[in-house]
């Protein structure tokens, strides 16, 4: 029997998973697609990953918040600042060529998931977050890696 605290709310599983789709439809149409529509959706592949890194990183901005009691300030520092370095390697993607951006973005992944594992062992995040957050996770980073060597970013 799976301990209540780690089951994972049916909403986050479903929607998580969803949020992993457009990942892997726009690798492939970035690897098989015509020229002209690879490259919008190596683009669009770009894009989305700057917006859900960003994404991400908002988690943590929500679980600094929460943490009783309040962290003391160089806590709070730490756990606001991670939160807002996602947005800024994901914006600084988009300036990148696609090739640059598809070699920053799972970086960004990886070094964030670290990031929320160690929060998960703290206990800062509910103990179903890390069973859902690392193979959401370790897909994302495959279709953006998949996608910067099987594809053809300029």
């Amino acid at each position: 029997m799976v301990d209540p605290d780690k089951r994972i709310p049916t909403a986050a599983l479903i929607l998580g998973w969803m949020g992993v789709l457009p990942f892997a439809a726009l690798a492939l149409f970035g690897i098989f697609g015509a020229p002209g529509l690879g490259d919008i959706a190596t683009r669009a592949l770009i894009g989305y990953g700057a917006i859900i890194l960003s994404f991400m990183g908002g988690a943590q901005w929500g679980a600094t918040m929460m943490r009783r009691p309040t962290p003391e300030p160089a806590a709070s520092w730490l756990g606001y600042g991670v939160s807002v370095l996602p947005a800024l390697l994901g914006w600084a993607a988009l300036a990148l060529p696609a090739r640059a951006a598809l070699g920053v973005l799972p970086v960004g992944f990886g070094l964030l998931l670290i990031y929320d594992l160690a929060s998960a062992r703290r206990g800062d995040t509910p103990a179903w977050y890390p069973t859902l957050r690392a193979p959401l996770t370790i897909t994302v980073i495959a279709c953006l890696t998949t996608a910067l060597f099987a594809g053809h970013p300029r």
